[in-house]
């Protein structure tokens, strides 16, 4: 009988686990399954919603690509003539790649580089199911893809990474390398995510994206950007980021900021700079 409590309490726990980290771009009501699909389900949300496949204004192709085990991925690939730099961007855990139309027209028309959007496996036009494995594999997918379509070194290309995609664009500059690193809204961990919620919880989840662990192994420019008053991730996770990082590196604050915010001049002109400091540096690799 103590047993069966035990695990109706872990039951009980990891649910309310999973609403916590699902809510880092909105929870989504779901009937209870197994304990590890349930924190897949609530982790990763992908939803067309107001998807919008056609945005006016921006330059793209929609691009395909397969992952290493024979996945098939979309992308758009949004080019620049003689760009600044190739970026490779990830976006967060909620939606698909079409609800950033605005910020890749941003990167693109305001500061002058290529850019391929992806969506992870079982997110937007992407095929099969997520996971953080999934999720690792589908970056560097992406990455190869677009060194070849731009004609780039794969460490040439900067790694932009959103809220969950932090968490992969970490993985993949400290395994690879990277010309450079954004981390926008991100996570220490998903762990660290949880026991933000609810103490000691953290431990039950079978996803981690431990960026703290990994980001020390990456060593060029990084840029860490992160809203002061965000509910979710708070910005002292951030701030752990960017301790364990190597320099050269970068941290702006966005006053009153919460999880997700629309880019401030503020946060436009660091970008701008972090381009220009970047290329004035030697590459690591």
């Amino acid at each position: 009988m103590r047993r069966t409590t035990r695990i109706h309490d872990r039951t009980r726990r990891l649910a309310t686990l999973a609403l916590c980290v699902g809510a880092l771009e909105g929870c989504v009501p779901v009937s209870p399954p197994s304990l590890g699909a349930l924190e897949d389900r609530l982790i990763y949300q992908p939803f067309d919603g107001d998807a919008n496949w056609n945005p006016a204004g921006l330059a793209k192709q929609d691009v395909s690509f397969l992952a290493a085990d024979g996945v098939k991925l979309h992308g758009w690939y949004c080019a620049v003539e003689s760009p600044r730099a190739v970026v490779l961007y990830a976006h967060g855990n909620g939606g698909n790649l079409a609800h950033r139309a605005p910020f890749y027209r941003l990167l693109t028309e305001r500061l002058g580089v290529t850019v391929l959007a992806f969506d992870y496996r079982g997110y937007g036009k992407s095929e099969g199911k997520p996971s953080e494995e999934g999720l690792l594999a589908d970056a560097r997918a992406a990455r190869r893809f677009l060194a070849e379509r731009a004609g780039v070194p794969e460490q040439e290309i900067v790694l932009y990474g959103q809220s969950l995609g932090g968490g992969v664009m970490v993985d993949l500059a400290a395994k690879e390398g990277a010309r450079g690193l954004i981390l926008e809204s991100t996570f220490a961990s998903l762990p660290a995510v949880a026991n933000h919620k609810l103490l000691l919880t953290g431990g039950l989840l079978h996803n981690h994206f431990n960026s703290l662990a990994k980001i020390g192994d990456y060593h060029g420019p990084t840029l860490i950007a992160h809203g002061s008053a965000d509910p979710l991730v708070p910005i002292k996770q951030a701030k752990q980021l960017f301790a364990a990082a190597n320099e050269p590196k970068w941290f702006i604050t966005i006053p009153d900021a919460q999880h997700n915010w629309t880019p401030t001049l503020q946060y436009v002109f660091a970008l701008d700079q972090f381009i220009e400091q970047m290329d004035a540096l030697p590459n690591s690799e």
